[in-house]
């Protein structure tokens, strides 16, 4: 079964593999809205492109979040998918503990993609179909010394998307984990030594090729990841914490 999709939100779309996704579901034919902090990139994401629909918003507000998911599903006329893409990772020096680093990754990583998440599989789950897709990462295979927190999140929103999808699959919900590998976004810029380094495009396209299967997924992106993930998790604890990843 392949699903299309013509009512779109992305969180997290002035940059990255959420702007992409929103770029490549606009180029299908669906109306989006792209909800991002930073008004002069969601302008550029959106020039030119009336199937983009720009709206401001934090994802650390998440007081925010009912009214306005209420107020753009009204502006869309429906909803098919929720894309959660945003997401922080601050560089840790070593020797470094930073509450506020680590407070934002979790605050956006994980937190804000609940508060999204959340009324949209609500709103699925009556409407008995839907799918919700989550951008988390290889990252949270393991608990990582260079980066802790970032880690963490991204290991609590797999566990939250598989969780999410073991409730909600029953009413024919369709929720989606896109596990990464090294992606070319601003994130990644400056890093030495990527291994499989992928545009965002493709990311995006990979990953809503997973989202259209309409059955369910948890994915690594590119596939060949899945192995590098294995291997990595079979690593006894001892001799993973001696490594410098």
């Amino acid at each position: 079964m392949s699903v299309s999709f013509t009512k779109a939100i992305v969180v997290g779309a002035s940059s990255g593999i959420g702007e992409a996704m929103a770029k490549q579901l606009a180029a299908t034919g669906a109306t989006v809205a792209v909800l991002g902090r930073r008004g002069d990139e969601l302008a550029r994401v959106c020039a030119g492109n009336d199937k983009l629909k720009p709206y401001v918003h934090d994802v650390e507000a998440t007081d925010e979040v009912p009214a306005l998911f209420d107020k753009i599903v009204a502006d869309l006329g429906g909803l098919d998918v929720l894309v959660y893409a945003a997401g922080v990772m601050p560089k840790i020096a070593e020797g470094e503990y930073d509450f506020e680093k680590d407070r934002l990754m979790m605050a956006v990583n994980v937190v804000g993609a609940m508060a999204w998440m959340n009324p949209a599989a609500a709103r699925f789950e009556a409407a008995r179909g839907g799918t919700i897709v989550g951008i988390s990462s290889i990252a949270g295979e393991r608990g990582r010394r260079a980066n802790p927190a970032y880690t963490t999140s991204k290991a609590a929103l797999s566990a939250y998307l598989e969780a999410l999808r073991n409730r909600c699959s029953r009413y024919g919900v369709n929720v989606v984990t896109v596990k990464p590998g090294f992606v070319d976004t601003a994130m990644t810029k400056g890093m030495k030594g990527l291994l499989w380094l992928i545009p965002a495009d493709e990311a995006a396209r990979q990953a809503l090729a997973l989202a259209r299967r309409g059955s369910g997924a948890s994915a690594f992106v590119p596939a060949r990841w899945a192995l590098v993930a294995w291997v990595v998790r079979t690593i006894p604890s001892w001799l993973f914490r001696r490594t410098n990843v």
